[in-house]
């Protein structure tokens, strides 16, 4: 019979088949659509943030272009070039310490000074609504200034209320509501005080070397397009090569944040995989139940001459076409996603998600869920294709009868890995995809594994007297048992969990337990080098048995290795932050107490040769960096290049004062910078943190006061929450996980109503069977979960030792949850099953033995 013909007829035999209707297949739907609408959804949803991003540029940048030096204010030279460019507004930020007027309390606040042309795009929104001299206009020596809630509530202010920054005085005269360029400076830890540069100024705390940030936003005429910009950024390099500012347009405004989407939507994707792939083991499930109830349709089929390859297409056909409504019902769930999350992601992410229909997406979700249909449901319908009818009528069903032919092994692997190609190939970080989809195809052989040893130690256990339990075990390993698929279903999903949970929890631990053991109490910022020994004699004062650690400091950034610039240098992604942005800088002439060197040596005292540098040993390696190498640094508008003289091990936990880079001295000669200090007194109470963060405020305004626990406090509250999004991400594979468990337990209710029968005619009482069958389910579930504990330790471990280099501990409390967790879902729902199959009567089973 030609192929068209043979199709055509398929199709027919399979919708007349399913005139009735989808029973049996609602767990497949459930999990294909799952599986769709997670990864079209959660990159919908990117896609629409990272629209509203490139859509609202200029807003979100405050202008066309933004020129950003930082501890300087732009030369005259380079200020004409910007004026040149067209309307160019200047802000300058930098952090500081704001008090009450009485002295009697004060807060971190980050410090942001607008001018008159502020803001060249959006609108500043305040409450209630001034004029900009009402706003920030001096009156009597009293400068006005706008700040969010957050401020109001940590000093208890109200409007009207003054609070000191540095030597001036300033008014609350409204509530910031709505500042439009607020994601292009970055995130702040501390909550916005928005002033006038001609109140910046007044403030004293400008100094040489103090941490300006000054942004210089510039709106082009209409009409600039890309081309444009790009040729403003060419001149800029050219004409100002030592300028050392970072030049970011409107179609980059919040870099940062379009990372973090773009990280985040790559793991919910693969999460999101994950579940579709978990649902792959519930396609397999649905299918084999679905032909096996069609056994006597199959022999009919086969008994009439029908081919094996015309009864494998009419099956093909219909879960296809189970599959593609499932496809269909994810498809309108993840379109519908960005509608929603524009409306719930606008208190979280400061950019609006632009609602819309994103087909590449959806696209791809499709692409993947039916893959996994295709690569799950051929072992099944290969295997039904060469059953021979006699066998059919004779057998209750179709396990039991090894692989199907090579052909359909072969094309189900090969589905497999172009499914696991497109994973790593639609991936932005290919090797992390990689690790992930290696992990989990390796999960999936080593579960298979689990429950072939589990299955093989029911089957070498030794006789046991308890009747319930005999059987049970018996159920374990019997043909066509539950406990492959039960330990696949739900081992992944519980594995994934396991290890999301003790990664966030060792996480936590470390920032709220052995970080603040080991971190000093403050960072004192921009101390000016003539109040150090000022500065140093009230420390002692106030904490005589406080530990005071003084480095000199400033800010530069990395402009090329080797004679080669860093934006033409292909460094791997982990090594990348230190070339991104500013790094903090110093110089000594001594190796510091904390350093080890790893290789090469220190530079002698009193050295006055060509520039060192010190570089730190783990992100020197990951730049490709060895000794030798040179670097050249932008530091206050000149370029230094330093000759790497040695590696050091820098220990970033201890929270102490660590850099990436450390000079020889007579690198910065005559170069104004500022110090950075910390203060370590382990036994010091609230109150003597107190009293020191009150004493250095009111001696010296200029100084930027940390204490560090209130930062390890808001890094932990946003672990936390981070931990909760990652885990509830994960609980979709979960849910498919257990969707399939249900699926895999629906499926051979079909032997359990022929064992109860059986069991009950020679003698078993409802009692006995229920009891052996709890105890088959908790003895699977009690091996899932020690599995998922033992591999999910072991990756978190690696995850936490190995690459976050902390500490790693075992979490109890998370083995328990698991175990218990595990127990309740495979008893409930099997017991939920089993209660309607005890049910059923006798003689109707027995007759059609």
């Amino acid at each position: 019979m030609p192929l068209a013909r043979t199709l055509k007829l398929a199709i027919r035999f399979s919708l007349r088949e399913m005139r009735g209707g989808l029973s049996g297949f609602l767990i497949f739907l459930a999990c294909i659509a799952l599986g769709v609408a997670a990864i079209g959804g959660v990159n919908s949803v990117a896609r629409s943030i990272t629209a509203g991003v490139a859509d609202q540029g200029q807003t979100l940048l405050g202008g066309d272009l933004r020129f950003q030096i930082n501890q300087r204010a732009a030369s005259q030279a380079e200020r004409g070039f910007l004026d040149g460019l067209g309307i160019v507004s200047h802000t300058a930020g930098m952090r500081s310490m704001a008090r009450l007027a009485d002295g009697s309390d004060q807060a971190l606040v980050e410090a942001k000074a607008v001018d008159d042309a502020y803001p060249l795009y959006g609108a500043l929104e305040t409450e209630p609504a001034l004029s900009k001299q009402e706003l920030f206009g001096g009156q009597f020596g009293v400068f006005g200034a706008a700040a969010p809630d957050l401020l109001f509530e940590r000093l208890h202010l109200k409007i009207g209320d003054r609070l000191k920054l540095g030597t001036a005085i300033f008014e609350l005269r409204a509530r910031l509501v709505t500042e439009p360029d607020a994601v292009s400076d970055g995130f702040g830890f501390a909550p916005r005080l928005m002033i006038s540069t001609e109140a910046l100024a007044a403030t004293g705390l400008v100094q040489p070397g103090s941490l300006v940030e000054n942004a210089y936003k510039v709106r082009l005429p209409a009409g600039a397009d890309e081309a444009r910009l790009k040729a403003i950024q060419d001149q800029a390099a050219k004409d100002f090569p030592e300028a050392g500012w970072s030049v970011r347009t409107r179609s980059n405004a919040a870099p940062a944040l379009s990372s973090n989407i773009e990280r985040f939507s790559q793991f919910l994707t693969l999460v999101g995989l994950t579940a579709l792939v978990v649902g792959g083991v519930g396609v397999a499930n649905a299918v084999r139940a679905y032909l096996d109830g069609k056994r006597g349709v199959i022999a009919t089929f086969k008994s009439l001459g029908a081919s094996g390859g015309f009864v494998f297409a009419v099956y093909l056909v219909q879960i296809l076409i189970i599959a593609l409504l499932g496809i269909g019902a994810g498809l309108v769930l993840g379109a519908l996603m960005p509608f929603v999350a524009s409306a719930a992601l606008q208190s979280v992410i400061p950019v609006p998600a632009q609602g819309g229909f994103y087909p590449g997406a959806l696209a791809m979700a499709a692409l993947f869920g039916l893959l996994v249909t295709l690569a799950f449901a051929l072992l099944p319908l290969g295997r039904a294709r060469d059953v021979p009818a006699t066998a059919l009528f004779r057998e209750m069903g179709l396990e039991g009868r090894g692989l199907p032919r090579p052909v359909y092994v072969v094309c189900a692997l090969g589905i497999a890995l172009f499914l696991a190609a497109l994973a790593i190939l639609f991936s932005g970080d290919q090797r992390i995809a990689s690790i992930f989809v290696g992990a989990t195809i390796f999960a999936f052989l080593v579960l298979r594994l689990v429950g072939g040893l589990v299955q093989w130690a029911a089957r070498k256990s030794p006789r046991v007297r308890f009747v319930a339990l005999r059987l049970a075990i018996g159920n374990i390993h019997r043909p066509g048992a539950l406990t492959p698929s039960v330990v696949l279903s739900l081992g992944l999903g519980l594995t994934l969990l396991v290890t999301l949970a003790l990664i966030d929890g060792n996480l936590r631990r470390q920032i709220s337990g052995n970080l603040p053991e080991r971190a000093p109490n403050f960072f004192f910022v921009d101390i000016q080098g003539s109040e150090v020994d000022a500065f140093s004699s009230l420390i002692a004062k106030e904490a005589p048995r406080g530990t005071l650690a003084k480095v000199p400091m400033l800010r530069g950034r990395v402009m090329a290795l080797n004679g080669v610039d860093v934006d033409k240098v292909n460094v791997p992604a982990e090594g990348a932050w230190v070339l991104k942005g500013d790094r903090g800088l110093t110089y000594d002439a001594r190796q510091p107490e904390n350093a080890t060197l790893t290789e090469g040596n220190w530079w002698p005292d009193n050295y006055g040769g060509e520039p060192l540098v010190s570089f730190s040993d783990k992100e020197g390696k990951e730049i490709g960096l060895k000794l030798g190498d040179t670097i050249t640094v932008n530091v206050l508008g000149r370029n230094v290049t330093a000759r790497i003289a040695n590696f050091r091990q820098v220990e970033w936990e201890t929270m102490g004062i660590n850099f990436v880079m450390v000079f020889s001295p007579n690198t910065f000669a005559g170069a104004p910078h500022g110090w950075i200090a910390t203060l370590t007194e382990k036994n010091a109470s609230t109150a003597d943190d107190a009293r020191v963060l009150n004493a250095v405020t009111r001696a010296f305004p200029a100084v930027t006061t940390v204490r560090v626990k209130d930062a390890l406090d808001i890094v932990n509250r946003l672990v936390g929450q981070l931990g909760t999004a990652i885990r509830a991400a994960a609980g979709v594979a979960l849910i498919a996980s257990v969707l399939v468990l249900a699926g895999a337990l629906a499926a051979g209710n079909r032997a359990r109503i022929h064992d109860a029968v059986v069991l009950k005619t020679l003698g078993a009482t409802r009692t006995t069977l229920i009891s052996a069958f709890s105890l088959e389910y908790m003895l699977i579930g009690l091996a899932t979960a020690i599995f998922a504990l033992a591999a999910g330790s072991a990756a978190a471990w690696f995850v936490v030792a190995r690459i976050m280099a902390l500490p790693s501990h075992f979490m109890p409390e998370v083995a328990v949850a698991t175990i218990a967790f595990s127990l309740v879902i495979t008893v409930g729902i099997g017991l939920a099953g089993t209660w309607r199959v005890l049910g059923h009567k006798a003689a109707p089973v027995l007759r059609n033995l």
